[in-house]
């Protein structure tokens, strides 16, 4: 997963901070993420849902709402409205930037607030809330207490998560000002309710309530022990990974590039201009090789070297496997390990090369299975014997021509 800072105006022009979180090839889709109330885009749980999105393709976006985290203006001065005005602008920078999000989720009144804003993104095909009341007014339920001052006073300072906010009566007013059922009914997309029916912040009435709402294409997920910030990674990472296959029956379909095509006892490798990332094909096995980050490359799959190193453990435990064959040997398995590296000539006794380096492979064989001691010795023998390690100790040519 690649991270970007981002930021973009709202509607009043104050700058919103965001991060957009890309998988490491072409994004599939891109969705938009909704904190939850008072939360910010940094949450933990935010971070291991895009991850796990992104790990299936599928670019996202997350920011703060208007007066949290590192976004401008002040929170006294928002609403519900206000954030739905603020998920639209991401709507439009994402648009301008990368493309409209087909994917629209939201943790929380995050996601109460994605149903009210998804007839306004014609590009969404997919919404999903976590953990979210069906009704905006459910966050007056935070507010015991103060009331009494909100009415008298207009605004009022209260405990959120722990930490003091500033809370106006125009705030209270604005939630009860919308028709999320109303609004849920005439989507027209599909919708996905993820919630924990232990939940002791949002009960799990909400989500009934959301589902019987939602017309079809429709689905529930249950979130089993899950708290409602999903502070446990496990569970976060539960809900990007089913997120992200659900939304994928929604998208279209990826187009899969033609694979290579090798002859029989043929190798064929090509290798692209956007990195190490290299397709490999032997007959009609399909591989993948690359290089590590380290140096330039995604990881996507063994190195060459990694791959010669394969070639020599893999001969070596099916040659072990034919000899315990023949000899009708109590054997169960061979395991070989291989690694390669390089030393100096001078520290290598029985190599010819007086100086310089020198390619070492050290190859470890763990035997399985019920052997003698001069059983298992022998076997290690008759390692030597496996033709890619008699190819590696011959002389061999490479011969090279430009193909027409």
């Amino acid at each position: 997963m690649q991270s970007q800072n981002v930021s973009f105006p709202n509607s009043e022009g104050k700058k919103l901070a965001g991060i957009l979180d890309l998988p490491d090839d072409k994004p599939r889709a891109f969705a938009l993420f909704a904190h939850c109330f008072t939360c910010s885009k940094n949450l933990k749980a935010a971070t291991n849902v895009a991850r796990a999105m992104t790990g299936a393709g599928i670019a996202v976006l997350r920011f703060d709402f208007t007066g949290l985290g590192q976004s401008e203006g002040a929170f006294e001065d928002t609403s519900f409205s206000s954030n739905i005005a603020d998920l639209l602008a991401a709507v439009d920078w994402l648009d301008a930037e990368h493309r409209a999000p087909e994917i629209l989720f939201g943790h929380s009144l995050g996601g109460t607030a994605v149903l009210q804003a998804a007839a306004q993104v014609p590009s969404a095909v997919a919404v999903a809330t976590i953990g979210s009341p069906s009704d905006p007014e459910h966050v007056t339920q935070m507010l015991t207490g103060a009331e009494k001052t909100l009415e008298e006073d207009g605004v009022a300072e209260v405990q959120l998560g722990g930490r003091p906010f500033r809370i106006r009566r125009s705030f209270v007013d604005d939630l009860a000002a919308h028709d999320l059922p109303t609004a849920v009914a005439s989507l027209r997309k599909a919708v996905l309710i993820m919630h924990a029916p232990l939940d002791d912040v949002v009960e799990i009435d909400n989500a009934s309530a959301l589902f019987v709402a939602a017309k079809h294409p429709k689905s529930f997920i249950s979130l089993d022990t899950a708290d409602h910030l999903l502070s446990r990674n496990e569970d976060s990472r539960y809900v990007g990974e089913m997120l992200a296959a659900w939304a994928a029956h929604y998208l279209p379909a990826v187009e899969k590039p033609a694979g290579l095509q090798a002859r029989a006892g043929e190798v064929v490798a090509r290798t692209s201009a956007d990195g190490f990332a290299t397709e490999v094909a032997a007959g009609e096995h399909q591989l993948l090789a690359d290089e590590p980050r380290a140096v330039g490359g995604t990881d996507l799959g063994p190195t060459p070297y990694d791959m010669l190193a394969a070639s020599l453990a893999t001969c070596t435990s099916m040659t072990l496997r034919m000899y315990a064959e023949h000899k009708k040997l109590d054997f169960e398995s061979a395991t070989v390990r291989v690694s390669h590296g390089r030393v100096h000539a001078e520290d290598c006794a029985d190599c010819e090369q007086a100086s310089g380096m020198i390619h070492e492979f050290q190859r470890e064989i763990e035997i399985e299975g019920s052997l003698s001691d001069a059983q298992r010795q022998r076997m290690v023998e008759i390692a030597d014997r496996c033709p890619v390690h008699k190819t590696l100790h011959h002389e061999i040519r490479v011969r090279t021509r430009l193909a027409n």
